[in-house]
């Protein structure tokens, strides 16, 4: 062959290097050495790690350190202002408590779900005997009732961190439960993880029998073991308590039982414990949100989530203005009960101070409230220290300065 005839494999070269040195003259522009990122074939093999691009990460909760003064890892917040969507990945799930020192490495094959007490036939599930049962897969957010906005929160981080939205798949609880045979005269159920201290939830049966789910898997893989692995109980909508970890035991029962996990979370003024189970309706805007900075005027998507605990959300309003007037963002795909949905609204930044807002109507009609309407509820002053009374709901305010950076609205 000629040396000086082209050939394909010589082309083929040729472009490669030809194409190296072309990137290489983007990244040298500045006289800088080419900077080529290898992975290493463990990282691209075994289970894939994200670029090392991509820094966002879960950090403490506000006025908590983590892991703590005994080495618990507790209220580890997700971070929402890098969330992209709706879905949680299972590594950046937010984590509020596991009762006890360590979290909990239980064998999947070692461990039985007991459903028993006021049931005709009382059952031990194992987990290949879980996974006959027909799987059902749906999108919830779970969200801890230590999620509270205060004026001293930087980013949507530290003000709504304790919330994440995954999807979990599992077997429906009321499949079980029909299983056993349901015995008249049992209005509650109690759930008990296996963790050290024996946390407990007490749920109406009419709620177990709806919707909730004993879940195995969360975003195509199995439960992670900060939230509960091998088995979790989901009950949608409810507050974070109730989601039982490490799920070992279900007893059918005649009343309500007074539990550990009620100690420091129940209310015995009727208002307020009404309000402190069920999730209201509630929206945050991700983007632009506190800490983050504008890179001058001009056309941006305002961007946040939205999710309702009484169910789908209906639509999500955004305010400019400080809540003077209200335009309708556009739901980012479909609403699911129990889940978190994006929103977004297209908008043109002319350089001023504003303030942005966004509230969110769900399907029952319920509409998120400011915190002067929430301190109006309560006949309270509004202030910086002013306390949401059960699930705090309100509004989140972010204020832009003229320069573009974002901080805290609130009072």
């Amino acid at each position: 062959m000629d040396p000086k005839k082209p050939n394909r494999r010589g082309f083929l070269k040729g472009g490669a290097a030809a194409a190296g040195l072309a990137a290489g003259a983007v990244q040298t522009a500045k006289g800088q050495a080419p900077a080529i990122a290898a992975y290493s074939k463990k990282e691209l093999i075994s289970y894939g790690e994200r670029s090392h691009f991509v820094t966002s990460v879960r950090a403490p909760a506000p006025g908590r350190t983590s892991p703590d003064a005994f080495g618990l890892v507790f209220h580890v917040a997700t971070p929402l202002q890098d969330q992209i969507g709706n879905i949680t990945p299972s590594a950046l799930h937010y984590v509020a408590t596991h009762r006890g020192a360590f979290v909990p490495d239980i064998d999947p094959k070692e461990h039985r779900l007991m459903i028993h007490g006021m049931v005709d036939r009382p059952l031990t599930f194992t987990m290949d005997e879980l996974k006959r049962f027909p799987a059902v897969t749906r999108q919830h957010f779970i969200e801890c009732a230590g999620n509270r906005a205060r004026a001293t929160d930087k980013t949507v981080q530290e003000s709504h961190g304790l919330t994440s939205n995954t999807e979990w798949t599992g077997v429906l609880l009321s499949t079980l439960l029909k299983e056993c045979g349901v015995q008249s005269g049992a209005p509650w159920v109690v759930a008990e993880g296996a963790e050290e201290v024996k946390g407990a939830s007490s749920i109406p049966l009419a709620k177990a029998m709806d919707d909730c789910l004993v879940a195995y898997g969360q975003v195509g893989e199995p439960i992670r073991p900060q939230q509960g692995f091998p088995l979790r109980l989901l009950v949608p909508g409810y507050e974070g308590i109730f989601q039982v970890k490490y799920l070992r035991r279900i007893k059918v029962v005649d009343r309500y039982y007074w539990t550990y996990n009620d100690y420091g979370h129940r209310r015995s003024e009727p208002r307020e414990a009404a309000m402190a189970t069920i999730w209201g309706p509630k929206s945050v805007i991700t983007f632009p949100s506190g800490g983050q900075k504008m890179s001058g005027p001009g056309s941006y998507e305002i961007r946040g989530l939205a999710w309702s605990g009484q169910g789908a959300v209906k639509g999500v309003e955004i305010s400019t203005d400080g809540g003077k007037s209200w335009k309708a963002a556009a739901l980012k795909g479909t609403a699911h009960r129990m889940a978190h949905v994006a929103f977004g609204m297209q908008w043109n930044w002319d350089g001023k101070e504003c303030e942005l807002m966004s509230r969110c109507t769900d399907e029952q009609g319920s509409i998120q409230p400011t915190m002067a309407q929430v301190a109006k509820y309560w006949n309270e002053p509004l202030t910086k220290e002013t306390r949401v009374k059960g699930l705090d709901n309100s509004i989140q305010p972010w204020k832009i300065a003229s320069d573009g950076s974002v901080t805290n609205g609130k009072v």
